[in-house]
């Protein structure tokens, strides 16, 4: 069954990482003696400390209320912590965002979970919220997020906050001191060029023993990846993406003319781009190819000659 929200096939579909020239020669000289890695009781501790600090050190995002959220655990990228979030909330009745990401609809489709947009019916006390932030149809920060999660505190509804873009944004004030989070989570996949390596970190005020916690607990964890997220966190900052190609992203929309996103992977278009909607207002296009390759700047402009002409 074909997906309509795979974008792939279009020249700004599918978000990804840039391709940075210092991060793949990086990881292409990363020597791992595997054996040692993988029996490398420390390694899972040295990764969730040195994630969290690495959060902190962004300068071009407001982070505040880490310390709300003793618990980490190493997840394969954000995607093995919303497995859990749905099991834990499966009889509840979930709530998104259009445009947000689409695994989620889809994770709810197939389990035969109820759920519902946020835009077409009021909050109520039996729900459950998952957000990204930045947000993933735009990457700026969700519209009346903070009236969002105001209502969500007062009607104690669970939120997962999904930042895996924390990495490749700028301007975004994450707040995480809110009482209805009890889920935060982080990824390098959209960050470091390390996706297939499935990199990522959920961070928790409790820790209920859930199936995470377990394999956690146990050091049962892909230790391989946790030492390539922790060489990759010791070598890069957290704004190190965004400074480098926020001028190339600016090129990239002043010739598309779309608008620049908070998020460095992202210009967002309007009408004329509607191929790319994601059931929004605004239409997401991912830049990620063309901002680490110089030499297409002929092509992007070839693609928006071509479609004035056609509006």
């Amino acid at each position: 069954m074909k997906n309509k929200y795979d974008k792939k096939h279009l020249p700004f579909g599918n978000a990804f990482a840039i391709a940075d020239p210092l991060v793949t020669t990086f990881l292409s000289n990363l020597n791992i003696d595997v054996t040692k890695v993988t029996q490398d009781q420390d390694v899972l501790k040295k990764f969730l400390d040195r994630y969290i600090a690495w959060i902190s050190e962004t300068k071009n995002n407001n982070v505040t209320g880490l310390e709300k959220y003793p618990y980490a655990c190493f997840a394969n990228g954000t995607t093995e912590a919303f497995e859990k979030f749905y099991a834990k909330h499966h009889k509840r009745r979930f709530r998104f965002y259009k445009g947000e990401y689409v695994y989620h609809r889809l994770n709810c489709r197939n389990n035969g979970y109820d759920w519902e947009w946020l835009d077409d019916a009021p909050l109520d006390g039996n729900d459950v919220l998952m957000i990204s932030l930045p947000f993933s149809d735009t990457g700026n920060t969700p519209k009346d997020l903070d009236l969002l999660l105001d209502q969500c505190d007062k009607l104690k509804i669970p939120v997962l906050l999904d930042c895996a873009y924390l990495g490749v944004c700028s301007g975004i004030d994450f707040n995480l001191d809110r009482e209805c989070i009890t889920d935060v989570t982080f990824s390098l996949s959209k960050t470091l060029y390390c996706a297939h390596a499935r990199i990522g970190m959920r961070l928790t005020k409790e820790d209920d023993d859930d199936p995470l916690f377990v394999t956690n607990k146990a050091g049962y964890i892909n230790r391989v990846s946790a030492y390539i997220g922790l060489q990759l966190l010791n070598s890069f900052s957290p704004d190190y993406i965004y400074d480098n190609y926020r001028a190339k992203q600016e090129r990239c929309c002043e010739i598309l003319d779309v608008e620049p996103s908070n998020c460095i992977l992202f210009g967002i278009g309007d009408s004329r781009w509607n191929e790319y909607n994601r059931d929004r207002e605004t239409n997401r296009l991912s830049l990620h190819k063309y901002l680490s390759n110089d030499n297409l700047e002929d092509e992007i402009k070839a693609i928006a000659d071509e479609k004035r002409q056609n509006t």
